[in-house]
């Protein structure tokens, strides 16, 4: 089963695409989004309520921030499943907690955009840089 990204969201493979993108259209990723992370984590597993509950998050930093410069950390890793198909991961989510696949946690190794790895933490916080 192929697993397919909405119009907007299939486009977006780093944050400066995602910028590119006007604000009225912030929704429509977002819901493409949410969507996505439904269809890739029902087939392939994963957890859903932590990343589904800051979707909306996830654009929104990405889009005002200067990311991987403005450093993300996430509260716990799993809400990280929105940040890691915005920042270039998306057509390879599908391997998401699999072996050899990406990690469910953001992982620096994996992309200049995850700071450190987080597991299950207790602070959100945005190190961005003025």
């Amino acid at each position: 089963m192929e697993i397919k990204a909405g119009p907007l969201l299939s486009n977006i493979n780093s944050p400066a695409d995602l910028k590119k993108l006007s604000k009225e259209q912030m929704h429509q990723v977002c819901d493409e989004l949410r969507q996505y992370i439904i269809d890739v984590v029902s087939v392939h597993g994963g957890h859903f309520g932590a990343s589904l509950g800051v979707v909306e998050l996830s654009v929104a930093l990405h889009y005002v921030y200067n990311t991987p410069y403005d450093q993300l950390v996430w509260d716990v890793g799993h809400q990280a499943y929105g940040h890691k198909i915005l920042t270039g991961r998306r057509d390879n989510f599908v391997s998401n907690r699999k072996y050899n696949g990406l990690s469910g946690f953001p992982k620096r190794s994996e992309s200049e955009y995850d700071t450190f790895p987080v597991f299950f933490t207790f602070v959100f916080s945005c190190h961005c840089h003025t």
